[in-house]
C-alpha cells in the first residue's frame, strides 16, 4: 500500500491523524443526529464500535471510516414527523417514533448482508462487470457534488469564518511541510476554533447577531456519563419505508471502496472483497440501530481525508474509531462539539466534498474510460442528469400510507441502477469496443 504507514508516521502522528478522521466525519455524523433527534453521544459510540466491526469484519485492510448516513435521514423524518410521518395523529411520543425508526435501520441493515451473499455467489468478478468504472465512478462524482450545498448552507452563517478555516485547510495542504501537511483538516478546524472563541470573546456576533460560540450545553453536562441508549421497535411500514434507502447507500459503498482502490493502488474489491466490506457496514448498521443510533454507511468524508493526505493506514482510522466511541460516553463532549460553529464545518467541506468528486474523475481517467464511446458516453451522461436532476429539481413523490416518499431523495440509488441496466443493455457500437 502507497502512502505513509504505520512504521514511517510512528505513535505521536498516528494518534494526532486519528483526531484529524475523527474530526473529519463530524460534520455530517453529527449532524444527522442533531437534525433527526437522535443522540450525539449515541451516534459516536455507533459510528466508533460500528468502524472497529467493519475493520475487524473487512481484515483491517480498508482505511475506511464509517459514518452516519444522509441518506436515511429522509427515512427517519418520513417515521418521526408529526405532521407526515406515518404515526401523525397518534399520541405516540416522539421517542417511541425514534425507537420505530431505528428498528427501520436495523433491519435495513440486513439488506447489505444479502447483497454480499449475492457477491459470495456469482463471484466478484461477475458483479463488478455490472458495476465498472463507467457506472461506479460516476457515482463518486454524484456523492461530492450532492454533498456540495451542505457546505454552502453550513458556511452560511458565518462566511467570514467558513473562508479562514478553507484558507488555513489550502494553505497547510498546498505550502506546509512534514506533519503540517498531512493534517490540514485538523489544523484548519482547530485554528478556526481559536479565531471564533477570539471573535466570540471580542463581543463579535454571527451576521444574524447570533453568538459565534454558545458554551450554553457544555456549562451544564457532566465529564462522564452513560450515552442514552435506546432499543428499536418494530413496524413492518416503517421497515418498509427504510429500507430503499440503503440502496443509495449500499451504491455509495461500492463507489467509496473503488475511489479509496483508486487513491491508495490497493485493490479493495478484490481483497478483502466486497463481500466483506458489504458485511461490515451492513453489521455495522445493524449494530447502530440496536442501540439507537442513525443508520452507518462508508464515509465520503472519509475519503476526502485520506485523497488529501495521502495517509492510507487503517490503524489511523481504527484509532479514530476508539476516540469516537470513548468520547460518546462524555456529555460534555457531545456539549462541545455542539458549540463548534457549523461554518467551521462548512469551512473545511469545501475541499472534503469537492476532492470526493475529484476522485471520481480521477477514477475516470486512470481507468481509461472513452467517453469519445457513444455507450460510455451515454452512461455517464444518463447517470449524472438523473442524479442531480432528482435531487436538485422540483420534488417527485409517491404515496405509502399517509405520507408522500421523496423519489428526488433516492437520486443515487435510481442513478446507479440505470447506470447497470444501460451498461448491460447498450450495444458496445461498431469499432467502439466494450465499456470499461
Amino acid at each position: 500500500m502507497t502512502g505513509s504507514t504505520a512504521g514511517q508516521l510512528g505513535r505521536s502522528k498516528t494518534a494526532i491523524l486519528g483526531l484529524q478522521h475523527m474530526f473529519a466525519m463530524f460534520g455530517a455524523t453529527i449532524l444527522v443526529p442533531i437534525l433527526s433527534g437522535l443522540s450525539v453521544q449515541v451516534t459516536l459510540v455507533a459510528v466508533g464500535v460500528g468502524t472497529l466491526i467493519f475493520h475487524f469484519i473487512a481484515k483491517g485492510r480498508v482505511p475506511a471510516f464509517l459514518g452516519s448516513s444522509f441518506a436515511f435521514l429522509v427515512g427517519i423524518r418520513l417515521i418521526t414527523d408529526a405532521d407526515t410521518g406515518i404515526f401523525a395523529g397518534t399520541l405516540m411520543s416522539q421517542q417511541e417514533k425514534l425507537a420505530y425508526a431505528t428498528g427501520g435501520i436495523l433491519i435495513s441493515g440486513f439488506v447489505y448482508l444479502l447483497f454480499a451473499l449475492l457477491i459470495k455467489w456469482v463471484g466478484v468478478k461477475t458483479f463488478m462487470k455490472y458495476l465498472p468504472p463507467v457506472v461506479t465512478a460516476p457515482t463518486v462524482i454524484l456523492i461530492g457534488i450532492m454533498l456540495a450545498p451542505f457546505a454552502i448552507s453550513q458556511s452560511s452563517g458565518n462566511m467570514i469564518l467558513a473562508l479562514l478555516t478553507l484558507a488555513i485547510v489550502i494553505v497547510a495542504s498546498s505550502w506546509g511541510k512534514g506533519m503540517v501537511k498531512i493534517i490540514p483538516i485538523l489544523l484548519g478546524i482547530g485554528g478556526a476554533y481559536i479565531i471564533a472563541l477570539i471573535m466570540h470573546f471580542s463581543g463579535m456576533t454571527n451576521p444574524d447577531g447570533s453568538a459565534v460560540l454558545n458554551f450554553s450545553e457544555a456549562a451544564e453536562a457532566g465529564i462522564a456519563g452513560l450515552p442514552p441508549f435506546m432499543f428499536p421497535r418494530f413496524n413492518i411500514v416503517a421497515i418498509l419505508v427504510m429500507i430503499p434507502f440503503a440502496l443509495a447507500t449500499i451504491a455509495e459503498h461500492v463507489g467509496d471502496m473503488v475511489a479509496l482502490s483508486t487513491i491508495t493502488g490497493e485493490d479493495f474489491i478484490e481483497d478483502p472483497g466486497l463481500t466483506r466490506t458489504l458485511l461490515g457496514d451492513g453489521v455495522a448498521s445493524c449494530f447502530s440501530g440496536f442501540i439507537g443510533g442513525p443508520a452507518s454507511t462508508t464515509y465520503g468524508e472519509n475519503v476526502g481525508v485520506v485523497a488529501l493526505t495521502g495517509v492510507f493506514n487503517p490503524r489511523v482510522v481504527q484509532l479514530a474509531a476508539v476516540y469516537a466511541a470513548v468520547l460518546g460516553f462524555s456529555p460534555v463532549f457531545a456539549a462541545v462539539i455542539y458549540s463548534v460553529p457549523d461554518a467551521i464545518i462548512g469551512g473545511a467541506s469545501f475541499m472534503l466534498y469537492g476532492m470526493i468528486a475529484a476522485v471520481g474523475v480521477r477514477n475516470l481517467v486512470e481507468s481509461r474510460v472513452d467517453v469519445s464511446k457513444t455507450k460510455n458516453l451515454t452512461i455517464i451522461a444518463i447517470m449524472l442528469v438523473t442524479g442531480l436532476g432528482l435531487r436538485f429539481g422540483p420534488a417527485i413523490t409517491f404515496a405509502v400510507g399517509n405520507t408522500d416518499v421523496p423519489v428526488d431523495r433516492l437520486g443515487i440509488a435510481i442513478a446507479v441502477v440505470l447506470g447497470v441496466v444501460l451498461n448491460a443493455v447498450l450495444p458496445d457500437g461498431a469499432g467502439e469496443g466494450q465499456a470499461n
